[in-house]
């Protein structure tokens, strides 16, 4: 009888590789083939295939990719996958570097365990280390039921993290599957949120549980669907038809944005000259102020290669935000929308452009805003739901940002809304306004109905007493020239030349450096 060999060192090695290489293989399997399959004919693509288009190819360096759940209870012990539920790590885009995680929806339907938990906070806590962006992707049934609390506290920690990331690095959530309970809330947090049309679902209660409760029936889709939140409830940002298009659309979004708040927005060096002049220009406005024009035209003839990378498109559609370039420069535009409720100011404009506004602010991109507003929306509907409260928050925004504000008034501008639009009382830098812009309380039609009310009531011709001094109202009170009189504008412009003037002021205000009363922070009217 033979005695088995003694293991040499070299022999000791090579089973050291070959455990590693399995760990590696069932790390890839996740969930296993079955999981995989089933994934992939629900339309999806697995952790890692996400990241890899993401990312730069060969960039990805996988963290943790070796850790397994604690759990003992309910069997849990002996269901272990390295890994886990989340594929956690950094790479680059554009050369830059990014921190990324992915539930992975193959492993225990992508649960949050008090292990997946920590993989992300790693990154995030190495993210506020060196300055770099977080990208989640989401992909989870939410919190997993056999670790109780402790999985509930893992969600606490991500939270946590998140408003501490807030306003330093950019944080960027994808939805590529459900996204349920407390977990919605980390999401909620970040910047930017991009929901697929299809398989991505957002909200605090399932429609099984609302219906127990309230006895109201309702579709997956309408609930949390990705038309839901970006044109109802505008808690998501994009819309986009695949996950592969969502993950480019994140990479574009990348290229206006800095890393971290300490950082100058990312150069693009264009062709398209600065000097640019357009002609077009000249007879997009009209003339009539009641008559509808589409904004996003006139921005389109202005910035650099006419690209605007719009944010929050199917929300508020009255007002218009997002980012472009001008002379290779990142800048976040709002405009109001005339082609959209005459591009009036409602509680949901105002905070889509508050929020865009603070975003801007954070992570030093200048901001450039086209006004053409009638004022806020009248209406017990929009008083009774906060419309003074929501309004401010406008106003708290632009008051607040520091960065380079460059406002130019298209065609008018009345009361309130003239204020709160980047007004210079609200520190605009450079306020600038077309020769058919009217700036003024309010319109002439309803300033005449007021001043001169006993005029039109004695005239023989009330109609035409009316018209007449509504014009002289407009001569002498609502246009450009009688507010430049007064230096709240520090130019009136022919539109043609919107393009050159607007990259000379941004020039100018390069090295602009403003600050606020130190502070913990301020009481914004949430």
């Amino acid at each position: 009888m033979s005695l088995p060999r003694e293991k040499t060192p070299a022999m000791a090695e090579n089973d050291k590789l070959e455990k590693l290489r399995q760990l590696n293989r069932q790390a890839d399997l996740g969930g296993g083939e079955d999981k995989i399959r089933r994934q992939h004919e629900q339309g999806k693509l697995l952790a890692r295939e996400r990241i890899d288009i993401l990312l730069d190819p060969g960039s990805f360096v996988e963290l943790d990719r070796l850790r397994t759940h604690n759990c003992t209870d309910f069997d849990m012990d002996g269901k272990k996958v390295p890994g886990d539920a989340v594929v956690t790590g950094h790479g680059l885009i554009d050369g830059r570097l990014v921190y990324v995680y992915a539930q992975d929806f193959t492993v225990f339907g992508g649960s949050l365990s008090s292990v997946v938990a920590e993989k992300i906070c790693k990154v995030m806590d190495l993210a506020m280390k060196n300055g770099a962006p977080v990208i989640g992707i989401n992909d989870s049934g939410g919190a997993r039921i056999q670790e109780g609390v402790a999985s509930l506290a893992g969600y606490g920690e991500i939270f946590q993290r998140n408003v501490m990331a807030s306003g330093v690095v950019p944080q960027i959530s994808a939805i590529m599957g459900p996204c349920a309970g407390g977990a919605v809330y980390s999401p909620a947090i970040t910047d930017f949120i991009f929901m697929l049309k299809t398989n991505s679902y957002m909200f605090i209660t399932g429609p099984d549980v609302i219906k127990a409760v309230t006895h109201e029936e309702v579709t997956k889709e309408d609930l949390g669907g990705a038309e839901t939140h970006n044109a109802k409830s505008g808690v998501a940002h994009f819309s986009v038809d695949g996950e592969k298009e969502c993950l480019l659309m994140i990479r574009e979004l990348m290229s206006f944005i800095p890393s971290n708040n300490q950082e100058e927005p990312p150069f693009h060096p264009t062709e398209d000259d600065p000097s640019r002049q357009d002609k077009r220009l000249r007879d997009l406005v009209p003339d009539n102020p009641n008559r509808p024009y589409d904004m996003k035209e006139l921005i389109g003839l202005v910035v650099d290669e006419g690209y605007f990378y719009e944010v929050h498109r199917d929300f508020a559609p009255n007002i218009v935000v997002g980012f472009a370039r001008l002379g290779g420069r990142s800048l976040g535009i709002v405009a109001n929308q005339p082609a959209h409720l005459a591009g009036c100011l409602d509680i949901d404009a105002s905070v889509k452009a508050a929020r865009f506004i603070r975003f801007c602010d954070c992570f030093n991109l200048p901001i450039v805003t086209f006004v053409d507003v009638p004022g806020f929306l009248p209406g017990t509907t929009q008083e009774y739901s906060g419309i003074i409260r929501h309004g401010a928050k406008l106003l708290y925004a632009y008051a607040e940002a520091t960065v380079p504000k460059i406002t130019l008034v298209t065609r008018k501008a009345y009361g309130g809304g003239y204020i709160v639009m980047s007004s210079k009382h609200l520190r605009g830098d450079i306020n600038l306004v077309y020769p058919t812009g009217e700036i003024a309380v309010m319109g002439p039609e309803g300033a005449i109905n007021i001043v001169f009310r006993d005029a039109i009531e004695k005239a023989a011709d009330p109609e035409k007493a009316r018209e007449e001094l509504a014009a002289s109202y407009r001569e002498k009170f609502a246009n450009p020239f009688k507010i430049a009189e007064l230096g709240y504008v520090d130019q009136v412009i022919y539109p043609e030349e919107t393009r050159p003037v607007l990259i000379r002021a941004l020039e100018m205000l390069k090295n602009k450096r403003d600050q606020n009363p130190p502070k913990k922070h301020g009481n914004i009217p949430l």
